[in-house]
């Protein structure tokens, strides 16, 4: 479908009857195009930059526009599209320490956000310099700011900023048109929002590319693939004394900076976690022609590992008058896994399961018993060429033939008492 393309402008007043009737009309087909989905802009960017320039052709003095949506994120306050006229939208997230600032208590959106009202501010009008940002707005040539709060259907409230350099500011015209505009521009961000939420939400809780099945359909149980991967499973040196004389929440601390210290290795390198159990940690680094050969990506994984194990050693944690330090293990394999929805009735995991998954968890207490901290299958070591240290033949329960072990020659064992 083309763009949508605002009608000729008559060239009159803005003052002018000819132009209310023009401008009434053109705001019209805006808020239909809204309202239909803004199908015709591909990203919203896109969408935000369509709808900008459309009011400015019918007619309204806009110069900056902000629109600012909270989310729903464990890191991220919310995300920031901001327009200027002639200039690319500028795509931004803020974080939550935002909220603790003096800028934000001093801040327009605050009282958008926290009151749900609208907040303007002329320039000429001596009460706007209580708003410290209103003067980074008044060096740059603005005459009049208006934040409007944009309701959700949820309740939740959002907010969008209007920015004009018109000598005469917004007009009440202007003004009627903004708020006219507001309904729309809530339903279809809210939309787009709920995507983009559900995308978030799916990445933090099962993983970038499992959250992708899941929204493209891959939603009942038995929607399983079978992949070629590298399979990653660690744990926690120690974990269970630690928990025995630590409060619980001082250990729900200690294990999200431990699993810090590998996720951001893991993601880095191409891999995803899918799940988190106790201590323990199950990631998959998926081997196929859009991302390398297994040479290739077994050469990434092991990189991910030396990062992880440099940062866990790193880690310190004060608890009273003791520095806690930790020690971890983690073993790599590479096999064929099933890759999909497990579980029972309407209670599904998006995970991973398999005979390679298996030896991979039976690796990873071999490496607690030699005290190591990276232990590899022959599969593996055959896949990623290393200066290997061979630590023996080990009989695997579930598996018919002993399998051979391997580590890293740097690496001195540490057998943990």
């Amino acid at each position: 479908m083309p763009r949508y393309q605002p009608t000729a402008q008559l060239d009159v007043p803005r003052t002018s009857s000819a132009n209310a009737d023009m401008q009434n009309s053109e705001l019209q087909r805006i808020t239909n195009w809204l309202i239909d989905g803004a199908r015709s802009s591909g990203t919203p960017a896109e969408m935000i930059a369509d709808v900008c320039e459309h009011l400015v052709a019918a007619g309204l003095p806009l110069w900056r526009f902000g629109i600012f949506i909270r989310t729903l994120h464990p890191e991220i306050f919310g995300r920031n599209f901001i327009w200027r006229e002639g200039q690319e939208v500028e795509i931004g997230t803020v974080d939550f320490e935002i909220l603790d600032t003096p800028e934000f208590a001093r801040s327009p959106l605050r009282i958008v956000f926290e009151e749900g009202l609208e907040v303007r501010g002329r320039m000429d009008d001596p009460d706007s310099r209580r708003f410290p940002f209103l003067d980074d707005m008044r060096a740059e040539g603005v005459t009049d700011y208006l934040a409007m709060p944009m309701p959700y259907l949820d309740g939740s409230i959002h907010a969008t900023s209007w920015t004009t350099r018109h000598p005469s500011g917004f007009s009440d015209d202007d003004v009627a048109a903004i708020r006219a505009m507001m309904a729309p521009l809530a339903r279809v961000s809210e939309i787009v929002s709920l995507r983009r939420t559900a995308e978030m939400l799916l990445d933090t809780y099962v993983g970038n590319r499992a959250g992708a099945r899941i929204l493209g359909g891959q939603i009942r149980r038995g929607h399983n693939d079978t992949m070629q991967a590298a399979i990653w499973l660690s744990d926690l040196r120690g974990f269970t004394a630690l928990s025995d004389r630590l409060p619980a929440e001082t250990v729900v601390e200690i294990l999200n900076q431990y699993f810090d210290c590998q996720v951001t290795a893991i993601r880095g390198h191409g891999g995803e976690v899918l799940k988190f159990m106790g201590d323990g940690l199950l990631a998959v680094f998926p081997i196929d022609e859009y991302v390398g050969d297994a040479a290739h990506v077994c050469a990434r994984v092991l990189e991910a590992a030396r990062e992880s194990r440099a940062s866990v050693e790193a880690l310190a944690f004060p608890v009273g008058d003791v520095v806690e330090r930790f020690r971890f293990g983690v073993a790599l394999h590479v096999g064929h896994i099933l890759y999909g929805n497990i579980g029972g009735g309407n209670r599904l995991d998006f995970t991973c399961i398999g005979p390679a998954v298996n030896l991979a968890a039976r690796l990873e207490k071999i490496a607690g018993r030699l005290g190591r901290t990276v232990v590899v299958s022959e599969v593996f070591a055959n896949a990623c060429r290393h200066d290997w240290r061979a630590l023996g033949e080990f009989p695997i329960a579930g598996f018919s033939k002993a399998q051979r072990v391997y580590g890293l020659t740097e690496e001195t064992p540490v057998v943990m008492a």
